[in-house]
């Protein structure tokens, strides 16, 4: 046994010394120091994780079966469900998967927002993160597309025509995009190589990078304290512990309880009432039959529901560019987070209280605006036509961000302890 154990260790060694393998473990995990009080809120990172390894997974595998053509692909994966071994199970971990994986992120980005993870020195952290997040609004577009069901159809038309309301190049970019002068099997074979090849590697470098970035800064803590300002005699900071084995042991309980739910939800309602996976996907693309109610998965939803909300057409511009504008706006806005909040602390413990009501507005703002997109937007919500409390909330949407500069400079802060706190 012994010399066995010698031998891998000296494997390792002579690995080491061509390749920095202990290195690079000490700089990202043995010594890599994080704040001792994580809580609650930084279990989602290391799941963004776990389902990212999920989806690549059961992703490989479902191309093995998969045929990106108009005429057998709802077929292919109907065999999947039917005839494979166990692939409905594979196919509703994908499917399941790609709900988690934007359920995590956007609580991830939640934590970064109540506890101003964007702000310096993490600037870069958070764009890279944003880039994460359009990559992943991408490659789950792409791939919503490939069942080849009726929402898949009818959604990839919606979303791609928008792009027919940029002025002058607007028509043509649409049929670059589709490679075809409609939806047909070209778009789909082509959506298919960028959801599997193309998209991911931009993902799995961007990843790489965030976790870079991230690691050269070090992470921020829910008091928004930096440790590295307080270290002992050894270099090492006072309110910090190595990543291994504390917190590869604590993100077992987390991981353990994700993955709970997470395979409840697969045995039990992977459509989850058609909201991970609508009703009408489960009928063949038919061009000739208009589902009645057309609305992408519940992540987009907020989204669409600004893009909705804009009617009117201004400067000679109709409303569909404009609504197509304000949809990607609402994403653009966010990269320029770090520097639109002025205060002088980050975490929310210690901001004021114009800023704790903005958060919370804005949280039931976004929820509001992902209910209303999932939902016709002809009628009433709460007794106020839909189409105008839209248009609302998306006012109130983009003021959480544009009116930040000021009721983060002038609201009076809390002072910041010296050493960190408790959970």
């Amino acid at each position: 046994m012994s010399k066995a154990i010698d031998l891998l260790l000296d494997v390792r060694d002579w690995i080491d010394d061509r390749l920095p393998i202990m290195r690079a473990w000490d700089t990202h995990m043995g010594k890599y120091y994080a704040p001792k009080n994580f809580n609650f809120w930084y279990f989602f990172g290391v799941l963004s994780l776990v389902v990212l390894v999920n989806q690549l997974l059961t992703g490989v595998w479902l191309t093995m079966m998969y045929e990106p053509s108009a005429e057998r692909a709802f077929a292919s994966v109907e065999y999947i469900m039917r005839d494979v071994d166990y692939g409905w199970l594979i196919r509703y971990m994908h499917s399941t998967g790609a709900s988690a994986f934007f359920a995590v992120v956007y609580l991830h980005m939640f934590r970064g927002i109540l506890y101003g993870s964007y702000k310096k020195p993490r600037e870069l952290v958070w764009v890279f993160g944003m880039l994460i997040y359009v990559a992943l609004m991408a490659e789950g577009f792409l791939g919503y597309v490939l069942p080849w069901g009726q929402m898949s159809y009818w959604g990839a038309q919606v979303i791609v025509s928008l792009f027919g309301a940029i002025p002058i190049i607007g028509e043509d970019l649409v049929q670059w995009i589709r490679g075809d002068y409609l939806i047909s099997g070209i778009t789909l074979n082509r959506f298919f190589a960028l959801h599997v090849v193309a998209v991911p590697i931009v993902l799995l470098g961007l990843v790489v990078l965030h976790l870079l970035a991230l690691h050269e800064v070090g992470s921020n803590n829910p008091d928004g304290i930096e440790i590295k300002e307080n270290k002992d005699e050894n270099g090492i900071p006072k309110d910090g512990v190595p990543f291994h084995p504390y917190y590869t042991v604590h993100d077992l309980v987390g991981v353990s309880v994700f993955l709970f739910v997470f395979c409840s939800i697969i045995f039990f309602a992977p459509e989850m009432g058609g909201y991970f996976i609508e009703h009408a996907n489960f009928e063949e693309a038919n061009s000739l039959k208009t589902p009645e109610h057309i609305a992408p998965v519940w992540y987009y939803t907020p989204y669409y529901a600004m893009l909705r909300a804009v009617t009117i057409p201004f400067f000679g511009l109709d409303a569909k560019f404009w609504g197509f504008v304000v949809m990607a706006g609402a994403v653009a806005i966010l990269f320029v987070l770090p520097w639109l909040d002025r205060s002088p602390v980050k975490s929310w413990r210690y901001k004021g209280r114009l800023t704790k009501a903005a958060i919370f507005i804005f949280v039931a703002t976004f929820l509001t605006l992902g209910y209303l997109g999932a939902i016709p937007a002809s009628g009433t919500f709460l007794g106020v036509d839909r189409a105008k409390m839209a248009a609302i909330l998306t006012i109130v949407y983009f003021a959480f961000f544009l009116l930040m500069p000021i009721y983060t400079k002038i609201e009076k802060t809390h002072a910041v302890p010296e050493r960190v706190t408790g959970l």
